[in-house]
Order: C-alpha cells, then sequence, then structure tokens
C-alpha cells in the first residue's frame, strides 16, 4: 500500500467518526486505530513458513538456489536485510527491466526494513543485464540485486 494511500487513510479516519479501521489487501494489512492521534500499524502478508516433517514423512524440498551471477559487469548489492520489490506498489511497472539503460542515482528497487520502505538507487550507470531477486523476495546484507554493465 502506497504512502499517498495511508496518509488519505488516516485523514478520513481523523475526520469521521470512526473509531477503528482495519483495510486487508493482497501486500499487507493496515490498521489504524483513532485516539489522541491515529496511528497505523503495518502489518504484512507473510507466507506459511514450513512446519516440521513429522517423523518418517519425506523432507520438504530444498529452496530454489540463487541465480549464479555473472563475472562480467558492476554488481548492485543490497545494503540492508529486508523483502525485495521491483515497483513502488503491487501492478505499478518495475522501477527497472533487463535491457533498461539505467543512470546513477536511479531507482532501481525498493528494500522494505522494520516497515520503511527503502528506495536503492543505482550506484554506476550501464544496462540491466541480470536481475537476481524476485519480487517479494527476503533479501540479506551484501545480497546481490543487479548486474550492470
Amino acid at each position: 500500500m502506497d504512502l499517498r494511500k495511508l496518509k488519505t487513510l488516516i485523514d478520513l479516519v481523523s475526520d469521521s467518526n470512526v473509531s477503528e479501521l482495519e483495510i486487508t489487501e493482497a501486500e499487507g494489512k493496515v490498521r489504524i486505530i483513532k485516539g489522541a492521534a491515529a496511528t497505523v500499524q503495518p502489518t504484512p502478508v507473510v507466507p506459511a513458513a514450513p512446519t516440521a516433517a513429522a517423523p518418517g514423512a519425506s523432507p520438504a524440498p530444498e529452496p530454489m538456489p540463487a541465480p549464479p551471477v555473472a563475472s562480467v559487469g558492476h554488481v548492485v548489492k543490497s545494503p540492508m536485510v529486508g523483502t525485495f520489490y521491483r515497483s513502488a506498489s503491487p501492478g505499478a511497472k518495475a522501477f527497472v527491466e533487463l535491457g533498461d539503460s539505467i543512470k546513477v542515482g536511479q531507482t532501481v528497487c525498493i528494500i522494505e526494513a522494520m516497515k520503511i520502505l527503502n528506495e536503492i538507487d543505482a550506484d554506476q550507470a550501464g544496462v540491466v543485464t541480470q536481475i537476481l531477486c524476485v519480487n517479494g523476495q527476503a533479501v540479506e546484507y551484501g545480497q546481490p540485486l543487479f548486474v550492470i554493465d
């Protein structure tokens, strides 16, 4: 949910007789409670974690390995632990696609960490030759995100 929509919802609750509002969308759930000041409690929708297998059951499949990073080109790495997003909101156009020419300082993705959306900018100009993460994927500090030639 984008920040403009959240601000509009907060304003609507503040200006009405409604004391609490909860909205669930594909990208998460937002709960706004009216008190001395309206507060927002975003809750990301996280896929259920696999449970431990019962004795004698076959083990769960291993997660897919990360795609190999080409040795040619500049690698844009994650500056933090968080959740990788290719666009500003679900259904929106991705910041960059394969083959796009980008400039230094251009936003290439968002990483959500601790409920804060952090825009990640390209630190080198060039052409995007690899996108190494999928939308909604958890990423680690220093994990390769893109390759730019």
